[in-house]
C-alpha cells in the first residue's frame, strides 16, 4: 500500500469529479462543452483507478493501460474540439486514428499473446503510448494558441496551462520511463497531486470562454480561501521539511533548533494571515489573472442593496455613500446635491465623518467646470489623473478644495435621466488600486442607482408634505367658518349702534375700528379661500414695505432698526411681501434677548434687490438650518407655532424668482439675506448709496 498515491490521486480524483459536476451543470449543449465533460468524467475516473492500484497493488497492467488510453484519448478529442478549424485537417486525423489505435491494442494484444504471439512489454508499451498521446496533445495546445487572436489568447491562457501541465508531465514521466525501462514510482504517485493543481486552472479556463456554453460559477470566496489553505499547508510542509534539516545537522541541540525554527515559522506564518494589505493584494491578484471581471457582481450588487436599504444611518445620503465605498473599500468621501433652485450643489451628506467638519464651500454654481463637465460628458473624474494629464479632461478649471486634498481620488456624477442632480467625491482606496473601465462602468450604474433612490426618498418626503397641508386646509376651513361668524357679529353691532348710540364722537370712532376690523377679517376668509388676487405680483417699493413691516414690529423689544437707500422696486403683492417681511423681523425678535438688536437694510447688488435682516440672538447651527429650518410643520415653539412660517417666507420668495440664505453660529447671531429681482423700469446702476434713513 502506497499512502502518498492513494492520497495523490485520491485528491485528483475527488478535484475532476467537482470539476466534471460544474460542468455538467453549466452545460449548454456545445460541442465544446460535451467533450471537456467526458475528459473530466474520465480523468475522474482514471485517478480512482490509480488510487485503487495505490492501495492494493495488484491492479492488471492491462487495466491501468486502458484507463490511460481512454484518458488519454479523451483529452485529445477534446482539444480536437477546442481548436475546431484552426487546427490542421492532418492533426485532427492524427488525433482520432490514435485514439482508435490505442483501444485496439488494448483488444488485440491480449488476443495475440493468448495464441502465443509475442507482445510488448507492458511497462514498455504504457510508456509508449503515454509519449505518443502527450507529444500530439502539446502539438495540439500549441496550435490552438498560435492560431488564436490576442483576444482569445487571454481567455485560453489558462486552458493551455493546465492541460499543457497533465501532459508536459506525462511526457517527463514516459521518456524518464523509456530511458530507464522501469517506471519511477516517486514520479508515478506524483502525477495526482499535479493533475489535481491543474484543475482550478482549466476550470477558470472555462469560466472564461462562454463560447463554450459553460457558464460555470466559481466562487472567488472559495478560490481565495482554497488558495490559501494550499499556500498554507505548501508553507507548513517546507517549514516541516526544514525543521527536520536543522534537527539533523543539530546534533545535541537538534530537537531544540527544530522545535524553535518551527515556532518562528509558524510566527512568520500568523503575521502573514492577519495583514489586511497582504489580503488585498492577494484578492486583487486572483480577481485580476483568474477572471474576466474584476469584481463578483451578484455579491457586490446584492450587498450594495443590503447597505441602501439598511436602517443603520437615519440620513439617506450617509447610507448611499457607504454603500459606494465599500465597494472599492474607500475609507469615506461626501456628496453633493443640486438645490431646488437648480442654480448650484450644495453639501448633503459625508461618510463616516460629519460634513461640517470637512471644510467645504456652503455651495458650488451649477455653472462652474466641475457640474459642467460632468453634466456635460457624464465622465467619472480620476483626481490623480487629472494632475498628470488635464487635457485629457479639457483643462477644466477644478475647484482647489477638491484639487488640493491628494487624499480625494474619484468624482462620480449621480444622474437621474441624464440629468445631473449631484456627485460623489470618493477618498482615496487602499493600495493595490488602479481605476480601470470596470470600476467607471460600476460607478457610474451606482451613481444613478443612488441619484434615484434619492430622488425617492425626496417623492416620499414630498407626500408626506403635502398630506400635512391638506390637514392644514382642512384646518384653515373651520378657521373661515369662526371667522365668518365674527364677522357677521361686527356688522350687525355696526348696523344697530346708530341707533343706541349715546355719545357721537367716541362711538363713530370705535364703529370706525370695529368697520375696519371687519374688513380684514373679510379679507383673510378671502385669501384662505383663495378668491383674492393675492398673487397678482405688481410693482412694490421694498423699501416702503419694509418701512411699513418695522412700524408694525416696533412695539416690541429689541426695537428693529431700518436702513434704507433709495426706492427699490421689485415685483411682487405688496401686501404678501410685507407680511413676508414681518415674519422675519418678529423670528430675529423672538430669537434676541431686549438687550440685543434687529437691524434691517435695504439695497441693490447688480439687478437684485436686497433684504438683509441680522440680529445679536441665539443663533443656528449647520445642522439645524440644513435639516430643520424650512421643513414646513417642524416648529422649536412647540404649541404656539405651526412650523410653516420659514417655509412660507422661502417659497414666495422663490415664487418671486429669488432667494433666501441663513448664516449663523450658536451664540454669534443670524444674518437672514433675501434677494429679489428687480423690476424692469428700476434702473440698477441710478441707485446711489448716499440717503440712508435709520427708523
Amino acid at each position: 500500500m502506497n499512502a502518498f498515491g492513494i492520497a495523490s490521486y485520491g485528491i485528483a480524483a475527488l478535484s475532476f469529479l467537482v470539476l466534471t459536476l460544474l460542468l455538467i451543470t453549466a452545460w449548454r449543449g456545445r460541442q465544446q462543452g460535451g467533450h471537456l465533460i467526458v475528459a473530466s468524467a474520465v480523468t475522474a475516473l482514471w485517478a480512482g483507478i490509480l488510487a485503487v492500484q495505490s492501495y492494493t497493488g495488484h491492479v492488471p497492467v492491462l487495466v491501468i493501460y486502458l484507463a490511460e488510453a481512454i484518458r488519454g484519448g479523451a483529452w485529445l478529442l477534446a482539444l480536437v474540439a477546442v481548436a475546431g478549424i484552426a487546427a490542421p485537417t492532418w492533426l485532427a486525423i492524427a488525433a482520432r486514428g490514435l485514439c482508435v489505435l490505442l483501444l485496439a491494442a488494448a483488444v488485440v494484444l491480449p488476443v495475440l499473446e493468448h495464441y502465443g504471439v509475442a507482445m510488448v512489454n507492458p511497462t514498455l508499451l504504457l510508456s509508449r503510448a503515454g509519449l505518443a498521446v502527450a507529444l500530439l496533445a502539446l502539438i495540439l495546445l500549441e496550435q490552438i494558441y498560435r492560431n488564436s487572436s490576442q483576444v482569445a489568447r487571454r481567455s485560453l491562457k489558462y486552458f493551455i496551462i493546465g492541460v499543457g501541465t497533465l501532459f508536459a508531465y506525462d511526457l517527463f514521466l514516459y521518456s524518464q520511463t523509456e530511458l530507464l525501462h522501469a517506471v519511477s514510482i516517486d514520479a508515478w504517485t506524483s502525477r495526482g497531486i499535479l493533475n489535481a493543481f491543474a484543475m482550478p486552472l482549466i476550470a477558470v479556463a472555462a469560466r472564461r470562454n462562454p463560447e463554450w456554453s459553460l457558464d460555470v460559477f466559481v466562487s472567488r470566496q472559495i478560490v481565495f480561501y482554497t488558495t490559501t489553505v494550499l499556500v498554507i499547508g505548501s508553507y507548513l510542509t517546507v517549514m516541516a521539511l526544514g525543521g527536520l534539516y536543522v534537527r539533523e545537522i543539530g546534533g545535541a541541540w537538534g530537537n531544540v533548533g527544530q522545535i524553535v525554527f518551527f515556532a518562528g515559522a509558524v510566527v512568520v506564518l500568523a503575521s502573514l494571515v492577519t495583514s489586511a494589505a497582504l489580503r488585498r493584494h492577494a484578492r486583487v491578484f486572483i480577481s485580476k489573472h483568474f477572471y474576466r471581471n474584476k469584481y463578483d457582481y451578484r455579491i457586490e450588487w446584492l450587498r450594495f442593496i443590503r447597505t441602501l436599504s439598511s436602517t443603520d444611518e437615519e440620513d439617506v445620503g450617509r447610507t448611499a455613500l457607504r454603500s459606494i465605498a465599500q465597494i472599492f473599500t474607500s475609507p469615506g468621501g461626501f456628496l453633493f446635491l443640486r438645490d431646488e433652485t437648480g442654480k448650484k450643489f450644495l453639501p448633503y451628506a459625508a461618510w463616516p465623518m460629519s460634513i461640517d467638519s470637512l471644510g467645504l464651500p456652503a455651495s458650488l454654481s451649477a455653472d462652474d467646470d466641475l457640474p459642467q463637465f460632468l453634466a456635460g460628458k457624464q465622465w467619472i473624474i480620476d483626481t490623480e489623473e487629472f494632475r498628470r494629464a488635464p487635457d485629457f479632461y479639457g483643462n477644466i478649471a477644478m475647484p482647489p478644495w477638491l484639487l488640493d486634498k491628494e487624499q480625494l481620488r474619484i468624482v462620480s456624477p449621480m444622474l437621474q435621466l441624464d440629468r445631473l442632480v449631484g456627485f460623489v467625491v470618493l477618498y482615496d482606496p487602499p493600495p493595490p488600486f488602479e481605476l480601470t473601465y470596470e470600476d467607471r462602468d460600476l460607478l457610474k450604474t451606482l451613481g444613478r442607482h443612488v441619484a434615484t433612490h434619492i430622488a425617492q426618498q425626496d417623492a416620499d418626503r414630498r407626500l408626506a408634505e403635502s398630506r400635512q397641508f391638506e390637514a392644514y386646509n382642512r384646518l384653515t376651513a373651520f378657521m373661515m367658518h369662526d371667522l365668518k361668524n365674527s364677522v357677521a357679529q361686527l356688522k350687525l353691532i355696526v348696523a344697530n349702534a346708530p341707533r343706541h348710540k349715546h355719545k357721537p364722537e367716541f362711538i363713530d370712532d370705535a364703529m370706525e375700528t370695529i368697520a375696519n376690523a371687519a374688513d380684514r377679517m373679510t379679507k383673510l376668509i378671502e385669501q384662505l379661500r383663495g378668491s383674492t388676487s393675492a398673487d397678482r405680483h405688481v410693482a412694490a417699493d421694498l423699501r416702503e414695505l419694509a418701512q411699513q413691516a418695522v412700524a408694525r414690529c416696533s412695539y416690541r423689544a429689541p426695537k428693529p432698526q431700518l436702513q434704507a437707500g433709495p426706492p427699490t422696486m421689485v415685483m411682487a403683492n405688496a401686501e404678501r411681501l410685507s407680511v413676508i417681511i414681518e415674519h422675519i423681523i418678529r423670528n430675529a425678535q423672538d430669537a434676541t434677548s431686549e438687550t440685543g438688536s434687529v437691524s434691517v437694510s435695504i439695497g441693490q447688488n447688480g439687478r437684485e434687490a436686497e433684504l438683509l435682516v441680522e440680529d445679536t440672538g441665539a443663533g443656528m447651527d449647520a445642522d439645524f438650518i440644513r435639516n430643520r429650518l424650512f421643513r414646513p410643520f417642524d416648529s422649536t415653539k412647540g404649541a404656539k407655532g405651526m412650523g410653516i412660517g420659514a417655509y412660507q417666507v422661502r417659497e414666495y420668495i422663490r415664487l418671486l424668482g429669488g432667494d433666501v440664505e441663513v448664516q449663523s453660529s450658536p451664540g454669534q447671531g443670524t444674518r437672514f439675506a433675501v434677494s429679489l429681482p428687480l423690476s424692469q423700469g428700476q434702473d440698477a446702476t441710478a441707485a446711489a448709496p448716499n440717503s440712508n434713513a435709520v427708523v
